[in-house]
């Protein structure tokens, strides 16, 4: 499911599949953006070589990445 329907930013790594940010300051300030969204704290959290936003919905614990340049939620690892 995605988030927000404008492009997200140009700077992005793959890590294990899954398309993140690139910098720590960009995940910052796209968790400040979604936190507003979700009206809940959003966090970024170092995953292997990129950042993603980490937070919580609906009780449920997520994680964020980017997909197709939107902000998507990260499939749990099996």
């Amino acid at each position: 499911m995605t988030i927000f329907a404008k492009p997200v930013f140009d700077a992005t790594v793959v890590y294990d599949g899954n398309e993140l940010f690139k910098g720590r300051g960009a995940a910052g300030m796209w968790a400040e953006k979604l936190a507003v969204e979700l009206e809940s704290p959003v966090t970024v959290e170092k995953v292997g070589t990129g950042w993603a936003l980490c937070g919580t919905v609906d009780g449920v614990a997520v994680r964020w990445g980017i997909h197709g340049q939107r902000l998507a939620r990260l499939e749990p690892a099996a």
